[in-house]
């Protein structure tokens, strides 16, 4: 590895460290409840490591006799972690499953048998929408994973995709507070959304939703999406509207974010200035078409390189990729292969991008890349193959164009994640 490249997937893994639950989840886990049982619900990509970190302070460090814990924990496939007595399920993303189906059953069941003595503790991470996959009522599991692949392809933003989860769904959108009630629930969450909205991480299952069932259709007829009937009908029944505010399952709502993306670049910010280089940080909420972000990326690079300046340009958030092509890759490659074609081998410039999570877009598989590099050999070591970055870019081939050149990134599931890590360094 060169050490520009190592330099920058230093500055990737102090990200992820800021945000992994082992760091940010125990100083806020609440005290155990003084009769009941404490009831540990978790989804998305930082569950299998929530359980570690919640067994080893209830189980180990305050001796909660394991008959009061119980639990279970939906995740991504190949982010489990064993759990001692809280059972992990790994379940499908983006695409839900059947093992996500089976999961979120089992979490329902368990917030319908908590009592008024009971302490529900929640914990939310990004992925936890397709992991918790629980149709409403005349909605099958192949719909709703016809739907989430509708709404992946057509470019639609984290929050509009989550506005339509939650109104087909009978957990998303406040639905599992409601049926966790009267026990009293505790939400904690890892943000990984623009925002940090708490309706829409991981389709806010715990708070009042300020979205409705028309607002899903608007979105829907927006992007002009080809969904099955059901799906249509789900969506103009008066019965799958989400609970909104002063609905009394919210009387005595408990939710605090515990790892955000701002704090987490923050630190980031702090070690590059550390390391001699100056810092822009664009911030962490960006949003929009990959390719059309990287382009304007580049001008600020091209820019600082005119300038002399040695610096790192940061940033995080959600981008999108409409795919018009057929084929591989996600957000963060189709970044960095735009990146890489609007810099066309400028001298002194390297960049990454990866998704926090480790893996960035493809098949749902734990060892799919998390995104990819870029320096000024690039584009050339490309044309030397016969490599051409525009042709793979029209083809949304990301994946295909890295994969020939070894630049792809695969750090592996990562247990947690603050979406979308994206630095370029100048050195001219």
């Amino acid at each position: 590895m060169s050490p520009t490249r190592d330099l920058l997937m230093r500055f990737y893994e102090a990200a992820v460290a800021a945000a992994h639950p082992a760091t940010c989840l125990p100083p806020e886990l609440p005290p155990p409840p003084p009769d009941g049982r404490l009831i540990v619900l978790a989804a998305g990509k930082a569950a299998g490591a929530s359980v570690e970190a919640v067994e080893a302070h209830y189980l180990d460090r305050l001796g909660l006799p394991a008959a009061r814990l119980a639990g279970v924990a939906v995740t991504r496939h190949g982010h489990g972690r064993p759990g001692r007595v809280i059972e992990v399920v790994e379940a499908g993303h983006p695409v839900p499953d059947a093992a996500g189906l089976a999961g979120a059953e089992k979490t329902l069941q368990l917030a319908d048998s908590a009592g008024p003595d009971d302490l529900v503790l929640v914990l939310v991470s990004g992925g936890a929408s397709a992991n918790w996959i629980a149709p409403a009522e005349g909605i099958t599991l192949a719909a709703k994973q016809a739907v989430t692949r509708a709404l992946l392809r057509c470019g639609a933003n984290i929050g509009e995709i989550n506005t339509v989860r939650k109104h087909l769904s009978r957990l998303k959108g406040g639905r599992l507070a409601a049926r966790a009630h009267p026990a009293r629930v505790v939400t904690l969450s890892i943000s990984d959304v623009p925002g940090d909205d708490p309706s829409v991480i991981g389709s806010g299952p715990t708070v009042p939703d300020p979205s409705t069932l028309a607002d899903a259709r608007a979105i829907v007829a927006r992007y002009g999406l080809e969904i099955p009937d059901e799906i249509r009908q789900a969506l103009e029944n008066p019965a799958n509207e989400s609970p909104k505010p002063g609905n009394p399952a919210f009387a005595d709502l408990d939710y605090r974010i515990v790892a955000r993306p701002q704090a987490a670049f923050e630190q980031v910010e702090a070690k590059i200035r550390a390391s001699g280089l100056d810092c822009l940080l664009l911030g962490d909420r960006l949003e929009g078409e990959a390719r059309t972000v990287a382009a304007q990326h580049a001008a600020i690079a091209k820019e600082f390189a005119a300038q002399g300046r040695r610096a790192v340009i940061l940033s995080g958030g959600e981008l999108t990729v409409t795919l018009r092509g057929k084929g591989r890759g996600g957000p963060n490659q189709e970044y960095v292969l735009a990146l890489a074609a609007a810099l066309d081998g400028m001298p002194g410039v390297a960049a990454i991008a990866a998704d926090t999570d480790g893996i960035d877009g493809g098949g749902g598989k734990a060892d799919d890349p998390a995104g990819a590099y870029v320096d000024e050999t690039t584009v050339a070591r490309a044309r030397a193959l016969g490599l051409d970055p525009a042709a793979f870019l029209a083809d949304n081939d990301s994946t295909g164009f890295f994969e020939r050149l070894g630049d792809l990134l695969r750090p592996g599931p990562t247990c947690t994640n603050i979406n979308d890590f994206r630095a370029i360094l100048v050195e001219r």
